[in-house]
């Protein structure tokens, strides 16, 4: 794992990358439960879409955590490589530029996976 700034390619460290972690860890564990509430409760199938905000927390923990990347910080021009919350300026013009293009095409990953475990689960013959 990198442990220094990569404009475009990495912004956060390994404590960073915990925390993504965690925050898939709960969307998955949300996805899970809505999941199961709607099948439980036998509700309508368009109902079924509602997964979609939770498979988008997953997701989003997901893409930063495996890309060492965060989302946020892309866009805010900061990085993190110290202690949690302890965030640093990217001073390069370019620098910041590729942080956003990164930032925003995580944002579409994140969307693009979260619609695909909506639509599986929304096609399950349950």
């Amino acid at each position: 794992m990198s442990a220094e700034y990569i404009p475009g390619s990495c912004n956060i460290g390994n404590g960073e990358v915990r925390r993504r972690q965690a925050v898939a860890i709960f969307g998955l564990f949300l996805t899970s439960f809505s999941a199961i509430t709607i099948l439980a409760t036998d509700q309508s199938r368009n109902s079924r879409l509602s997964i979609f905000v939770p498979a988008l927390i997953f997701a989003i923990g997901f893409v930063q955590s495996r890309k060492k990347f965060c989302l946020a910080y892309g866009l805010a021009g900061t990085f993190n490589f110290g202690k949690l919350g302890q965030i640093s300026k990217v001073q390069s013009t370019e620098d910041r530029k590729a942080d956003r293009k990164t930032a925003v095409l995580i944002l579409f990953q994140s969307a693009a996976l979260a619609a695909l475990i909506t639509a599986v689960f929304f096609a399950l013959p349950l």
